[in-house]
This record gives structure tokens, C-alpha cells and sequence, in this order.
């Protein structure tokens, strides 16, 4: 008899197809997924539908960073055999239930949407909101509920999509009259958004202040040189401040040894530390960090055909699953079924 104390917990995540994965990806959420694969049913959707939403002009781009994304995802150690990679646009049950679910949601209740509202800021859209991008987390809530994923990892930023993803959830639940859909718990990581390069909120590959996956060696250090510091610690006896700090931020993200790093903090608070010195640690790190996965991924680059099989494999799975739920949901409603 199968047992119930078998069942892991399942996550969905996944990564707009946008561009190639950068550091903040690493540390938000691609490092933790290595760890979770081996104690959750995890699945990692490439998200080149939800990637239209602001590309639709560039198709090209959004279909051409799928296997690119896919790429990455293997290079940091994502195992296919733990984890199911699969396409977004490829699950049609995804786009049903997205369709039936923006019926019990109000354009007003999606405008409100606090990570919506500074998205839309952020993109200027004004008044020209694409209607895709509006209704996104209503897509994205369609995505967690056909895995019937119970955990879902995010940013501190978007988990008010978990919030409206729950919202959706219990509404269908109680018209239906029992659980057919389950909530899913944001997990929001302990580190918190790592900042651009250049100090800025939010990394953005297009405006070069980024460190990619697969930076080369010479990127890695142009990157680092580029930091922002502290705008007041002109000579290296001067004190310094470690707050808002993009080095120090990155060094308590990616350096193991904690100890250097709280030493360094109390030398640059006393004087006597150049900005120079300071990046040569960081450097170090990120060199350190990121050759294994640049090795990697050069190998997986040189096997596409091996790439696919993956995707095309786990895409597969997916839609049974996918699939059966949108069947159990259209039944528990009792929409029509033509037999």
C-alpha cells in the first residue's frame, strides 16, 4: 500500500525566457532549488508566455532564451532527474485555466496588485498596460494551482501574486463546495534582492549592470570594478561606510567565510581599507563561484540535442499533470464535457 509519508511537498517555480540568468538569480532563488530538488517534487517552468507580456515585438528574443535558460538551470546543478524542466507555452491546460480563473477576478482587484502597480511604473506603461501583463498574476496563479503546488519561491516583492494566486483558490473552493485547488506558502529567501552593479534596485542585463551566469573572467572583473562603494571614502584612510555599500552586499551573499568578511567591515569602518583591496576580494569570490558553472555550461551549450530531450521530456510530464487537474476542476464545476 502506498504511503501518504511518501508524498513530498511540490514547488513551482520558474524564470521569464527573457535573457540569460545573472547572480541575483543565483542567489534568490537558483541556489536554494538545488537544495530543494532533493526533498520536494520541484517543477521549473521556462516562462516564454508570461515573457510575451512585454515582448510580444520580440518573439525571437523570448524563443531563443528558452534552452538558453534551460542551459543555466543544469550549469548551477539543477538535476532533470529530481526536476522537471519544462515550457510554459507548451502546457494548454495553463491557458484554459487562466481564462476560467480571470472570471472570478476584477480588473480593479489586478490593479491593485501591489507587485502590478510598481511593475507597471517601473516599465512606464502609464494607461497602455498590455492586457497580458495586467492579468499575469491570474496566469500565474493558473501555473501553481494545475501543479497544485504548495510552495513557491519568490522575492519578498512578489508575494503578493501568492496572495491573489490563494485568493482565486479559495473562491473556486468554496463555489465548488471542498478542496479541489490547494494554497501554496510564498518562501521568500533570507537574502534579500542583490542590488545592480551600479547600485540600482533592480539588475537589468539590457543596461549592463548585471553579472551573468556565464560572465567570462575579464567580465567578472570589469563588473567589480565598476561597483558602486561609498561615494565618500575618497582616501584609503578615510572611514567608510559598509550601508548601501553594492561590495559588502555581494560579499555577505557570496563569500563562505564570514568571518573575512565581518574583519573587512571593521577595517573599512576604521580607515585604512581601500575600495581597491576591498573588490579584490570580491572578486576572488565571484571567480571562484562562477568558473565551475561557466565550465558547465559551455559543455551543455555543445549539446543541444541533449537539452531538448530534457525539455521535451519534462514538458511532457508536466501536461499529465497539467492536464488532469484542468479535468478534475472542469468536472468539479460541472462545466460541459462532450464524451
Amino acid at each position: 500500500m502506498h504511503s501518504d509519508t511518501n508524498i513530498r511537498p511540490v514547488i513551482l517555480t520558474g524564470d521569464r525566457t527573457t535573457g540569460p540568468l545573472h547572480l541575483g538569480h543565483y542567489v534568490g532563488s537558483l541556489k536554494s532549488r538545488v537544495a530543494l530538488q532533493h526533498s520536494h517534487e520541484q517543477f521549473l517552468l521556462l516562462a516564454d508566455t508570461q515573457a510575451l507580456t512585454d515582448n510580444a515585438h520580440d518573439p525571437e528574443k523570448v524563443r531563443r532564451n528558452v534552452l538558453e535558460v534551460a542551459i543555466d538551470y543544469l550549469a548551477v546543478g539543477i538535476d532533470p532527474t529530481l526536476t522537471t524542466i519544462c515550457v510554459q507555452s507548451a502546457l494548454p491546460a495553463l491557458a484554459e485555466l487562466t481564462m476560467l480563473y480571470l472570471n472570478f477576478v476584477t480588473v480593479s482587484r489586478l490593479e491593485r496588485n501591489p507587485t502590478i502597480k510598481t511593475e507597471i511604473q517601473l516599465r512606464g506603461f502609464v494607461r497602455d498596460v498590455p492586457a497580458g501583463f495586467l492579468c499575469y498574476p491570474v496566469a500565474q496563479a493558473a501555473d501553481i494551482t494545475a501543479f497544485k503546488a504548495t510552495v513557491v519561491p519568490v522575492g519578498e516583492d512578489q508575494a503578493p501574486l501568492i496572495e491573489q494566486t490563494n485568493e482565486i483558490v479559495r473562491r473556486l473552493n468554496r463555489q465548488i463546495g471542498r478542496d479541489v485547488l490547494m494554497e501554496a506558502a510564498a518562501m521568500v529567501p533570507t537574502v534579500g534582492r542583490l542590488p545592480a552593479v551600479d547600485g540600482k534596485a533592480k539588475m537589468s542585463k539590457s543596461q549592463g549592470n548585471a553579472i551573468p551566469l556565464s560572465a567570462s573572467p575579464d567580465e567578472i572583473r570589469d563588473a567589480v570594478r565598476r561597483m558602486y562603494t561609498d561615494p565618500d571614502h575618497l582616501r584609503v584612510s578615510d572611514p567608510g561606510k559598509i550601508e548601501g555599500n553594492v561590495v559588502f552586499t555581494y560579499l555577505d551573499a557570496f563569500c563562505e567565510d564570514r568571518q573575512l568578511v565581518e574583519e573587512l567591515k571593521v577595517h573599512y569602518r576604521g580607515g585604512g581599507l581601500g575600495d581597491v583591496t576591498l573588490k579584490r576580494h570580491l572578486e576572488d569570490v565571484l571567480q571562484e563561484l562562477l568558473a565551475p558553472i561557466r565550465g558547465r555550461r559551455v559543455q551543455y551549450a555543445a549539446e543541444p540535442d541533449y537539452i531538448m530531450e530534457i525539455v521535451r521530456e519534462g514538458t511532457r510530464k508536466a501536461r499529465e499533470r497539467t492536464e488532469a487537474t484542468l479535468a478534475e476542476l472542469r468536472s468539479a464545476l460541472g462545466l460541459f464535457v462532450l464524451t
